[in-house]
């Protein structure tokens, strides 16, 4: 038995459509021979799902629910907006950047934020005191960390040295950050804490294997009151930092960025309930945009098998990638139908008096899924409509239903499953609705049984392992 931590990293094989295999891939293969299995632990299947990666059954998957202690991507990265009783949008400090441009007062004020939040805690929250670290996330390139580290180290050595020509403005910074920021509390005192402590700091750049061997220890586990991490590939898997309370993004992504690299990254985030309301990530506005549209379609694909609906639909859009191209078995997995659909259940012609009736779309979904049952029209998907639709009457289309008994029999086409490898809601199912994104409409077959199928006119891409 093979039990392979991170299994979705190194043990998949990119070279899946060559008819070759990489080394790791090929060794694992060998130990397993004909008679071992395979268990793979991951936050990210889907690298494993598309890849086949050594047959594994995506039926059998085991879902483990994240610590009670854990705050992550429900807290971090809402889905239907901020909790109910809260007087900000956000629990923790959420401040959004432009979505270009590398200003360096951006770096210089996170780190303010930084310090003025740790002076907080440790004058007035903690009972003894607490090392706090920073992280500043780059884009992994070398001449990246030396900008974002001159950023760092030029403010720090400036609070450092009083007679500092930029010394003056930058505790004048300080001092108003504190007294907006923390009106119970009187910003000469945080400020204060700040200068007296200033020298207590230590800035660690992190972007190797080598780096981490070296300072991983002092980076996760901060030893200086002001621990100021500067690195990007090497903390993209999901290291953990404790008293980790500001994240830094330096820069938008320009590229497509991978759902199982983001959602991996953001295990970063942690255990921070003793001190969430402190916590502060500091962003670019599209990144955090992007990094939040990586749950919604992680959730999507998750939550189908939760609920019993098979194998799970990957889904991707033009700047979000599901996993590497490389890694995807082109041979078994559908890149183009572009639709997802639900339980069979029995058809009655009350459906269609629903869907064309005079209600709202919102009550349209209620009544639709009170009648369904999540099985055949999940809560998710409900969800994740509403969650991106400006307004449900201009973004959603439930359109009435349609029989398939006359289609022509053809290869992939299962009449009794209501089934079309390429799918069934084609641009003449849809119509002309300008302006509509989503897509509703209940396929029939003779037996008056029905299937419920959605379609999202955009460019979110639908994939799905059909092995």
């Amino acid at each position: 038995m093979v039990i392979d931590d991170e299994a979705d990293f190194a043990s998949p094989n990119s070279k899946i459509n060559q008819d070759e295999q990489t080394r790791i891939n090929e060794l694992i293969t060998l130990i397993l021979g004909k008679h071992g299995d395979y268990i793979g632990v991951t936050a990210t299947p889907a690298r494993l799902d598309l890849n086949n990666t050594f047959d594994n059954d995506n039926q059998l998957w085991v879902a483990f629910p994240p610590h009670k202690m854990y705050t992550g991507q429900d807290l971090f990265f809402p889905l239907e907006g901020p909790r109910a009783g809260w007087n900000r949008p956000y629990e923790f400090q959420l401040t959004l950047l432009p979505d270009r441009g590398d200003d360096p007062r951006y770096a210089r004020q996170a780190l303010f934020s930084f310090l003025v939040n740790v002076a907080y805690l440790n004058l007035h929250v903690n009972e003894q005191e607490t090392n706090y670290s920073m992280l500043v996330h780059t884009s992994g390139k070398k001449v990246d960390h030396k900008s974002d580290w001159d950023v760092i180290y030029e403010t720090l050595s400036t609070l450092v040295d009083h007679d500092a020509t930029k010394f003056e403005r930058y505790v004048r910074q300080i001092w108003d950050l504190g007294r907006d920021r923390y009106s119970d509390v009187n910003p000469d005192l945080l400020t204060q804490y700040i200068i007296e402590n200033i020298s207590r700091n230590t800035v660690i750049i992190l972007n190797s294997d080598r780096d981490f061997r070296q300072n991983g220890s002092s980076a996760t586990k901060p030893a200086s009151l002001f621990t100021v991490v500067i690195g990007g590939n090497i903390v993209s898997r999901g290291v953990t930092f404790d008293n980790l309370l500001s994240m830094f993004f330096t820069r938008d992504v320009k590229h497509k960025i991978q759902q199982d690299t983001y959602i991996q990254r953001a295990r970063m985030f942690g255990n921070r309930g003793q001190y969430l309301q402190f916590f502060e990530l500091t962003i670019p506005r599209q990144l955090y945009a992007d990094w939040h549209r990586c749950f919604v379609f992680h959730k999507l694909a998750l939550e189908a098998i939760r609920e019993g609906m098979g194998s799970p639909v990957w889904l991707s859009d033009k700047r979000i990638a599901a996993v590497a191209s490389s890694s995807i078995d082109k041979s078994t997995v559908d890149l183009d139908k572009g639709e997802m659909a639900f339980r069979i259940f029995e058809f009655t012609e009350g459906l269609d008096a629903l869907v064309q009736s005079k209600l709202s779309n919102s009550e349209k979904l209620d009544e639709l899924g009170a009648i369904l049952g999540v099985s055949s029209f999940p809560t998710y998907l409900r969800r994740f409509i509403i969650r991106t639709s400006a307004s449900l009457e201009a973004s959603l289309v439930l359109h009435p239903s349609a029989s398939i008994e006359g289609y022509k029999d053809e290869p992939g086409l299962d009449k009794a499953a209501i089934e079309r490898r390429r799918g069934f809601f084609g641009s003449s199912q849809m119509g002309n609705h300008p302006g509509a994104i989503h897509h509703l409409k209940i396929f029939t077959n003779a037996a008056k049984q029905g299937r419920l199928f959605y379609k999202f006119d955009g460019s979110i891409q639908f994939i799905k392992n059909i092995k």
